[in-house]
């Protein structure tokens, strides 16, 4: 823990509690409380989208007016403050870019002009800092949403004294979401035309914000040390790897840590019974109310589980046709998602020939996220990448041990019981092919029927795994010293 208390500001596109659809909304949610917690002043700003709750509630600071410096008309807009514990969350309000039915789009369909929103986000960050009176020593940036911040405080802020102390620091959570869009969109922010470096122009009528983000931020990181290995090969890194290289130096993984206030099984009140690693008894209980409520016989065969967004990276490419084998097997299998159309429609034609063995529930839910991660005996992760993961930290905590694919974060978090039985907490395969999944789902599958004893001790050993924020937060910590120490020479 560092004795300099410093202000922080964190910007994101969405914060859980406020706004959420994906993991990005956790780590906005769970850093700024444990670096509240460490003592510094940290403030969390993001769009005051129609959805956000409490939105009708916020307490209405000031209105502002961005005047574009390219004569397009001026732009009205309001800063409002939401609680998130003991830390200001600033809604920048605006109704022409963020009162609508989405964050970033409908029907899966994203918004025409995303690059705009997010460009006037970035302005209207740095101009609520100098109403606000607070300019900060870190803006934690997050993702492409916010990557146009870097670019802006060494460009058009790069005289303003006020920002001369203020480094940025981006935290990249998908680089497979770089935000590309067409230089018209980028009107509020003209002189990115002229300055914007050509690494980060693609096909020189596009600009590629993350890109834009990496190359001029203070300091970068993934949010896994594993992950941030992958950003440095061009198969990992969905084309940037040599922006990452370039910046090797500023460059690191710190692993996301777990919100346990929320994903804590001893008092979890999702749960039928609460149970402990001491007591396992809770989870018998959640796995027969598991399966009451999908519809699913009660018994003690073993039930595989899985919550997430249906997407290609999740892995369902190799998923699917696994799935026609493993339920040939005597088992349970449970799925909660939604997203894709095609994913979909064959879940929905796996459960019409298999109903007796598999539920698809194709809704979100957060009482059936936590029910299925106390319920299930294994959570199913095999995903193409998955540059930190979440639900196989609440796996662990809750002793449904995950089936993972070995990159990103699951490598950093799952220990291979295949390859360590005696500190093994979950089961791993590495090929992104069907017949490597199959072959381990097989091998756990005999396990827990052959050895119930030792599926008992891993489920005990995953709970005793944890990975806290606080010791996420002392990374982080020096990240920040990194950059402040860079200019201050």
């Amino acid at each position: 823990m560092t004795d300099t208390k410093l202000k922080i500001l964190f910007v994101a596109s969405e914060v859980e509690g406020f706004a959420k659809t994906g993991g990005l909304a956790d780590v906005a949610k769970a850093l700024p409380l444990a670096l509240h917690e460490h003592g510094h002043d940290v403030r969390v700003m993001m769009p005051l989208y129609r959805t956000v709750k409490g939105a009708e509630t916020a307490e209405f600071l000031c209105n502002q007016t961005m005047c574009p410096q390219s004569g397009l008309p001026e732009i009205p807009y309001a800063i409002k403050r939401l609680k998130m514990g003991n830390v200001p969350v600033y809604g920048i309000d605006s109704p022409h870019y963020f009162d609508r039915a989405g964050l970033y789009g409908e029907d899966d369909h994203a918004y025409n002009d995303n690059g705009e929103r997010f460009a006037f986000f970035s302005l209207a960050i740095l101009q609520s800092c100098e109403t606000l009176d607070f300019i900060p020593d870190i803006i934690h940036c997050n993702d492409w949403h916010t990557s146009l911040v870097p670019f802006l405080l060494k460009t058009r802020y790069r005289d303003n004294g006020r920002f001369s102390h203020t480094k940025t620091v981006l935290t990249c959570h998908n680089a497979a979401y770089q935000g590309i869009f067409d230089k018209s969109q980028l009107k509020l922010i003209p002189e990115i035309n002229s300055c914007m470096d050509h690494q980060v122009l693609e096909n020189y009528s596009y600009i590629n914000y993350l890109k834009a983000g990496v190359l001029y931020a203070d300091k970068i990181n993934a949010v896994s040390p594993n992950y941030a290995s992958e950003l440095l090969t061009p198969l990992g890194s969905h084309g940037m790897s040599h922006c990452f290289v370039n910046r090797i130096r500023d460059f690191e993984g710190i692993i996301n840590g777990c919100d346990y206030n929320d994903w804590n099984p001893e008092v979890d009140p999702h749960l039928p019974q609460n149970y402990s690693a001491q007591d396992l008894s809770g989870k018998t209980v959640c796995k027969a109310k598991l399966q009451q409520e999908v519809g699913l016989a009660q018994s003690d065969k073993a039930i595989f589980g899985m919550v997430c967004r249906l997407t290609e990276q999740k892995g369902f490419n190799i998923l699917l046709p696994a799935l026609e084998d493993l339920l040939l097997h005597d088992i349970q299998l449970i799925i909660v998602g939604t997203g894709d159309p095609a994913i979909t429609g064959h879940l929905r034609s796996l459960e019409q020939h298999h109903p007796e063995k598999f539920k698809f529930v194709n809704t979100y839910s957060d009482y059936l996220s936590h029910l299925v991660e106390a319920g299930a005996d294994f959570f199913l992760m095999p995903s193409l990448f998955e540059p930190c993961g979440l639900n196989q930290l609440y796996s662990l905590a809750y002793g449904t041990l995950p089936i993972v694919r070995g990159v990103g974060g699951l490598k950093d978090t799952v220990n291979d019981y295949d390859q360590d039985n005696d500190n093994g907490n979950g089961f791993m395969f590495y090929e992104p092919e069907p017949v490597d999944l199959i072959n381990l789902l097989r091998r756990v599958l005999l396990l827990y029927i052959e050895r119930p004893d030792e599926i008992t001790r891993l489920k005990t050993q995953a709970m005793q795994s944890h990975f806290y924020w606080s010791e996420s937060v002392i990374q982080y910590e020096r990240l920040y010293a990194k950059a402040l120490e860079r200019y201050a020479l």
